[in-house]
């Protein structure tokens, strides 16, 4: 999914490469019968990019997951869910 997020920005010129796009992912695991399940899935995403580009990056996020061929796999069998968040670029870079 990240890389997915991070091409479709790349596309829109918004530069996700050299670590700017970063991500923490949380699974969230059951038991059904005795057999560990995996239920829930979460990709919470981090862009270094300045505020300027938060319409087009939410407008990616908004879309993305459906191009993502991870998502169209797993996504009717485990809840699969992402968000993101802008870090302002450190002055003077």
């Amino acid at each position: 999914m990240l890389g997915t997020f991070g091409g479709a920005l790349e596309a829109r010129q918004i530069d996700a490469s050299n670590g700017r796009l970063t991500a923490d992912v949380t699974g969230e695991v059951e038991t059904e019968e005795g057999v560990l399940v995996i239920r829930r899935i979460h990709v919470a995403m981090r862009l270094v990019a300045p505020e300027e580009v938060k319409e087009t990056v939410e407008r990616v996020h908004g879309t993305y997951a459906m191009h993502c061929p991870l998502y169209r796999t797993l996504h009717k069998a485990i809840r699969l869910t992402s968000s993101y968040a802008l870090v302002p670029p450190a002055a003077g870079c």
